[in-house]
């Protein structure tokens, strides 16, 4: 089998991938088991794949037809440029979640320092790039998944960044007992009436708590996280939320009536997908 032979075969096999996301996770494949970048699997297409290579790919292969996620399969995602371990008890980050740190990291490179507070911290991604973008940063993060947070800490040993991680359930919390002059947060937010649009790869194997919330609240995280905003940010703090990209009038809505001043913020899919929030923007 050369390297053409198996982009053939993938390209036709794993029809329940949309095309993009097929190529997404070809070049994936191409990448960690093969070492090849986009450009070398055009230049050696004619290569023959060596033995042990072609037992991986199909275990790979074999994987993947059980909707098993990719970064899943190789226990690896990358988030704005960083290498992360990621397994069944995180979610796999986005590129909207990027797009969100990159808002901040924009917003306060100059600032002198910063106590940042990751809610739902999950793999990690948010605060490991934010302390590794604004060194200047304390970082605490919490989760309510002791999962969770041991793949968080493992993240933030690899990448060699002190963070302060904690276990607590959100909900649960009325006080910090600290201030913050930045809290961000992407929780939970898929409502259970939009599981028909989603990948059984998601669906299967992401986790759950990390994902839902009920149809007649779908906005309890994010209620609950400006409460304790109005709390613990410092006066001219800021809180900012990856959102439902069906929510984001109703969210804006829910924190203008909470007190907060609010600007909503589109993807690079054109999807409301972000809002930042406070008593001074």
């Amino acid at each position: 089998m050369t390297v053409g032979d198996f982009k053939r075969y993938f390209v036709q096999h794993f029809l329940s991938y949309d095309m993009a996301e097929r190529t997404s996770i070809l070049s994936i494949i191409m990448e960690e088991t093969l070492g090849m970048n986009q450009v070398e699997a055009i230049l050696y297409h004619d290569q023959e794949i060596a033995q042990e290579k072609k037992m991986e790919l199909q275990r790979v292969c074999q994987e993947l037809s059980k909707n098993i996620p990719i970064q899943y399969i190789y226990q690896k995602a990358h988030f704005l440029g960083l290498s992360l371990y990621v397994d069944s008890r995180v979610l796999i980050p986005r590129q909207e979640t990027e797009e969100l740190v990159d808002w901040i990291v924009t917003s306060y490179m100059a600032a002198p320092q910063l106590r940042i507070l990751d809610i739902g911290t999950g793999s990690g991604a948010i605060a490991i790039a934010l302390k590794k973008h604004l060194p200047q940063a304390s970082l605490t993060a919490i989760d309510i998944s002791e999962g969770a947070l041991a793949v968080a800490q493992q993240n933030a040993k690899r990448h060699g960044v002190a963070i302060t991680f904690l276990q607590q359930d959100i909900l649960g919390v009325e006080d910090l007992g600290t201030s913050y002059d930045i809290i961000v947060s992407n929780p939970p937010y898929v409502r259970e009436l939009e599981k028909k649009e989603m990948h059984a790869n998601v669906l299967d194997y992401e986790p759950s708590l990390a994902l839902f919330v009920p149809d007649d609240n779908p906005l309890l995280f994010y209620e609950k996280i400006a409460e304790i905003a109005a709390r613990n940010l410092t006066e001219e703090g800021t809180l900012y939320f990856e959102i439902n990209q069906y929510l984001g009038q109703q969210t804006l809505e829910m924190l203008h009536k909470k007190g907060f001043k609010a600007l909503l913020r589109k993807d690079l899919n054109d999807n409301d997908r972000m809002i930042r929030a406070g008593r001074a923007i």
